[in-house]
């Protein structure tokens, strides 16, 4: 009857009640299983594509250049910070770009491949965004092998050691030690000049290229960066023509270049080079004698010298075999306490010169060589540049003294 049925529902309402927090806990769980198996959407849900980047990042900074030039808007492509799906490291970012790095581009729908696809690296996003919107602005001479020269030595020789003008540590690219990676930052720098055009706004003439979209963003952090290791902050000349008129002359090059200048004011006033050798940190140690016997001010006998390293004997032995093999470069290392990660390379450089010399019977060497840092007052170093002692010609005893 009616009046039974009533009294069945008003029976189960306070039952069901009882189960919703217990059915909310289960969506909750089942939504959060479905979003670690999806690619995450952006920001602007109707976007065609998604762009994970932020302002400072070079290589997402040529993708904006593109975007911008070409008028493509945030319904087409929506620029996100990787943070919106928990950073780099996440395991959401992770699923776009196993690489870990920005810029990467999801294509999220409506453009002729399966949904949720991702593309990682800038040059092929660029080149992908030039196929997919050819119709729209600058073509950006996708077939120019100036152009697409340029892009490649930028992105073989200068994007990979781009970071020894703002880590913390090397290694840079092949690169142990920073001196070297910004001088070859440098030399990579003279040979794109030489490929750079007289005439026109851009490097290749009147019509922009998928060059200057890729060198420009880099050479932000060059003019912003080095002058902070001692080197000038300008460019090689033609460079410096083309970036200085680019910057006045095109409305998008010089958003771009606000863009990763604004944040790298933000690390500079955080400190981010204050702990950087070269940098923040320099050698105002006083010279010693051994760089007055390296820049040949003092004599002495030398048995190997290289770029990095010189050995001589010691002007009173303790054996018949008495080494000294030391830094050219002091480079802040007064003793070995002083070592860092910038340190690495000359270290093993120092012990590879004292284990070759140890075996030359001509320097008085025979079976074996004592080989020893002193380092600090207590253990008896005398000369505030690290030095290897390298002695032999005699059987040695233990404990030394």
């Amino acid at each position: 009857s009616r009046v039974h049925e009533n009294k069945r529902m008003i029976v189960l309402i306070p039952k069901f009640t009882a189960i919703i927090p217990f059915l909310l806990s289960f969506l909750t769980l089942l939504a959060d299983v479905t979003n670690a198996y999806s690619i995450p959407m952006t920001m602007t849900m109707n976007a065609k594509h998604t762009l994970y980047d932020v302002p400072v990042s070079n290589n997402g900074a040529r993708v904006r250049i593109i975007l911008y030039k070409k008028g493509i808007t945030s319904e087409e492509v929506d620029i996100v910070s990787p943070m919106e799906i928990g950073g780099l490291k996440s395991e959401s970012f992770q699923k776009l770009n196993p690489q870990g790095k920005m810029p990467c581009l999801t294509i999220n729908h409506d453009i002729g491949v399966s949904d949720s696809s991702s593309i990682p690296e800038s040059d092929t996003i660029c080149r992908y965004l030039l196929h997919t919107y050819e119709h729209e602005g600058p073509s950006f001479l996708p077939n120019s092998y100036q152009s697409n020269l340029i892009a490649r030595i930028h992105d073989m020789y200068l994007t990979t050691i781009q970071g020894c003008l703002y880590k913390a540590t090397p290694p840079f690219g092949i690169y142990r030690t920073r001196a070297k990676a910004i001088e070859e930052f440098e030399r990579q720098l003279s040979i794109i000049n030489d490929l750079v055009s007289e005439n026109g706004l851009y490097l290749l003439g009147d019509d922009v290229s998928l060059a200057d979209a890729t060198i420009f963003p880099t050479l932000v952090f060059a003019k912003f960066m080095l002058p902070k290791f001692g080197r000038s902050g300008e460019l090689p000349s033609k460079l410096e023509k083309w970036y200085n008129n680019v910057v006045v002359g095109d409305a998008d090059f010089e958003k771009v270049h606000q863009e990763v200048t604004s944040s790298l004011q933000k690390w500079d006033s955080s400190g981010r080079w204050d702990q950087i050798w070269l940098a923040g940190l320099i050698d105002n140690d006083p010279e010693t004698i051994f760089d007055k016997i390296v820049a040949g001010d003092i004599p002495a006998s030398i048995v190997y010298s290289d770029d990095d390293v010189l050995a001589f004997q010691d002007i009173n032995p303790a054996a018949p075999a008495h080494l000294l093999v030391i830094p050219k470069d002091r480079a802040n290392l007064s003793g070995l306490s002083k070592a860092s990660d910038d340190h690495i390379e000359i270290l093993g450089k120092l012990l590879k010169v004292a284990g070759d010399l140890s075996k030359d019977a001509s320097l008085g060497f025979s079976d074996g060589a004592r080989v020893v840092i002193n380092d600090g007052p207590d253990a008896g170093q005398e000369v505030a540049h690290l030095h290897i002692h390298v002695l032999g010609g005699r059987s040695m005893t233990w404990p030394p003294g």
